[in-house]
């Protein structure tokens, strides 16, 4: 079915973020990191926080991170970003 997917997205030119529900991890340098697509925030502290994706688990590693945003569709984390993890 995934297969599909991405072949309807490529056929419409569509984002494979968007046509597959995967998440969109975008950093700007050590300071923000902003997790679109996302299913659950599950851990969060000044030091890591963990959102569940489709994908899986990812981890936001750091010093001082605090969620500046959280809506149903993104997560914004700023600090001193350290790692981004997937397990």
């Amino acid at each position: 079915m995934r297969n599909i997917k991405e072949k309807a997205a490529g056929f419409f030119s569509l984002p494979k973020e968007v046509a597959l529900d995967l998440p969109l991890v975008m950093a700007t340098g050590r300071g923000e990191v902003n997790i679109e697509n996302y299913k659950n925030l599950l851990e969060f502290s000044d030091t890591r926080i963990r959102v569940h994706t489709k994908e899986g688990m990812m981890t936001v590693e750091g010093e001082q991170l605090r969620l500046r945003q959280v809506t149903t569709e993104n997560v914004l984390v700023s600090g001193m970003i350290s790692g981004i993890l997937y397990t």
